[in-house]
């Protein structure tokens, strides 16, 4: 199924296509392996008609579970192994990536720990169906103890990215329970939304705000509040993962296989798919079609005709937080380079 631009009245043209979202565990900690599995997915998505796929919040090379499970010092002993198998852009193994992307001819969004340089971050890569990025975007503020593992993004991670499929952007697990972010995305005219989940198995029972319930309702009221689509894959733990990292009985209490909620809704908030089983591995699809946006923000534009913007403002600062800015003083030359003029600080900053 190609994008169908056909008019729905007449000078009208919206995009209409099939999505799917991922429900599945990743290869944990073995970054070829998870590769491998992607393009396979990728595969079976593009066969069956999906022209954008979304993967769960680092699917490569998995979520970090160990974090959750004990003190700091006992996931060190993880923590190379997740560096080492973390994804590099612009790797071989990005550009097997790129090149199922290009192959399948369809736009991919995949979840991944990101490893520059000595750092990691909690990352989406929008490859669009040439192969090439369509951005590469990380979450804002790693959540509680992902802090221990991850950096943070900046403001320039919440942005909405022009494509033939619409206007497509993307948040990671709970960047969705942060106002101010999500109302940055919505002030975008985000048309399409993938939102990012690791798993909803952790600590079940004992952390309602960590369950399915609350965290799909999120992907759900982000949907309504935003009047647009949202793809939210959501990973699995499998066994291996569990016999792995659950090396005693609390351990095997507070991290459980499964937990995974893939979901696709409409504008409207209505769930537009069967939902596969906690425990089953697969892809859920749904047929969007982008003119029916209309209608939900004819009721409610929230950065509109439905916002206030004379009581509350949001002030967006896209300013990218570059560690290292490159900076000539006036009028010193340096060999081999012309005299550059100094670096402006964006007035906004």
């Amino acid at each position: 199924m190609r994008a169908d631009h056909a008019p729905r009245f007449p000078g009208m043209t919206h995009p209409r296509f099939r999505a799917a979202a991922v429900q599945a565990a990743p290869e944990f900690l073995d970054l070829d392996a998870g590769v491998e599995k992607s393009i396979t997915l990728i595969a079976e998505a593009a066969a069956n008609g999906a022209q954008l796929i979304g993967f769960p919040e680092t699917f490569l090379p998995g979520y970090p579970w160990f974090v959750w499970l004990d003190a700091p010092a006992w996931g060190l002993q993880f923590f190379p192994r997740y560096h080492d198998n973390s994804l590099v852009y612009g790797s071989p193994e990005a550009e097997r990536l790129a090149a199922a992307a290009r192959r399948h001819g369809i736009t991919v969004v995949m979840g991944l720990s990101e490893r520059q340089a000595g750092s990691l971050y909690i990352a989406q890569w929008i490859i669009g169906p040439d192969g090439e990025t369509v951005a590469q975007r990380r979450k804002l503020k790693p959540t509680h103890v992902e802090r221990t593992v991850f950096g943070e993004g900046d403001g320039s991670d919440l942005s909405v990215y022009e494509t033939p499929l619409g206007r497509i952007g993307g948040l990671c697990c709970w960047e969705h329970l942060q106002p101010l972010s999500k109302y940055a995305m919505y002030a975008q005219d985000e048309q399409v939304h993938v939102a990012a989940w690791p798993s909803f198995s952790l600590y079940a029972g004992a952390a309602y705000a960590l369950g399915p319930e609350v965290n799909t309702s999120a992907s759900r009221i982000y949907a309504v509040e935003g009047g647009c689509f949202v793809v939210a894959p959501c990973a699995t733990v499998s066994p291996e993962m569990v016999e792995l990292l659950c090396t005693d009985d609390t351990k095997r209490a507070l991290l459980q296989p499964g937990g995974g909620y893939a979901r696709i809704f409409g504008p409207d908030g209505s769930l537009l798919h069967e939902p596969l089983a906690p425990d089953a591995e697969g892809i859920v699809y749904a047929d969007l079609d982008l003119g029916t946006i209309s209608l939900a923000k004819a009721a409610a534009d929230p950065a509109g005709h439905y916002a206030r913007p004379d009581v509350t403002r949001l002030l967006l600062n896209k300013t990218p937080g570059d560690r290292v800015v490159p900076f000539t003083a006036p009028g010193v030359e340096i060999e081999g380079e012309l005299p550059s003029a100094p670096t402006r600080i964006p007035a906004d900053v």
